[in-house]
């Protein structure tokens, strides 16, 4: 009887350990197919919940989402009003202040997060909103202030520099035809925060601290007859565009 009950017993051990494994494989391949490009990603953005599409580039390999954090869809055209969403300050979170017509303060913050909405318009070099400069807000998917979804983070200079060399044009329209669709939303310079090129340039952030002195940071632009590089001072307003990390 006993020889009966231990061997009862083993066969429940055994049973029990083949299918905890069968449950943690399945579980990681459940992991591994949780998200291919191409799916949606959902996410809280300005206090509420959006749903973005992602799209691969087929020439880089990389995935992006298919549209501006802050656009309401995905551009129909190169000066699509609807597709070109919000204008970040360097390093700045989710705040309100990427609002297109946010309000602006003079005041620089001494902290990663203002703790406000406001576009900050800094009076004197090295023209940033924060005071003094962290180079580190937006480096990678753990940075201080990531303003993109988690798996996400803003594009390094050389990754946009990969995609701009896969344009069919180097201007708005190669800037377009590509699977990213990229829009001209114009931007806002850091003197007065006012609405400047909308409709003729694209400009976007990366998360690169550039300059002799590191104080700026790089961007892609572009226009209808040009496509380059550009380093600014990082309290202008540009568009940011999320890569998959």
């Amino acid at each position: 009887m006993f020889k009966k009950r231990f061997a009862l017993l083993i066969t429940i051990i055994i049973a029990f350990v083949i299918g905890a494994v069968i449950i943690v494989y399945q579980s990681s391949n459940s992991i591994n197919r949780s998200f291919k490009c191409g799916d949606s990603v959902t996410f809280t953005y300005k206090g509420s919940v959006v749903t973005y599409g992602t799209v691969k580039n087929p020439t880089t390999n990389e995935c992006w989402m298919d549209r501006n954090l802050g656009a309401s869809r995905v551009a129909t055209a190169f000066n699509d009003s609807e597709a070109y969403g919000d204008l970040f300050q360097w390093g700045r979170l989710d705040d309100g202040h990427q609002d297109r017509n946010s309000e602006t303060t003079t005041t620089l913050s001494s902290t990663d997060d203002p703790g406000h909405s406001n576009f900050i318009c800094p009076m004197n070099n090295p023209c940033d909103w924060r005071d003094p400069q962290n180079d580190n807000l937006w480096q990678g998917e753990a940075g201080i202030n990531n303003p993109c979804p988690e798996g996400w983070r803003v594009p390094t200079d050389a990754e946009w520099d990969t995609e701009q060399a896969s344009w069919s044009f180097q201007n708005y329209n190669g800037a377009f035809d590509s699977p990213l669709k990229l829009t001209v939303a114009g931007n806002r310079p850091w003197g007065d925060a006012s609405l400047i090129e909308v409709g003729s340039e694209g400009n976007y952030w990366s998360s690169t601290v550039s300059g002799t002195d590191g104080t700026i940071a790089a961007f892609l632009y572009f226009d209808s007859s040009n496509a380059t590089w550009y380093m600014h001072p990082r309290a202008n307003g540009f568009s940011v565009r999320c890569i998959k990390d």
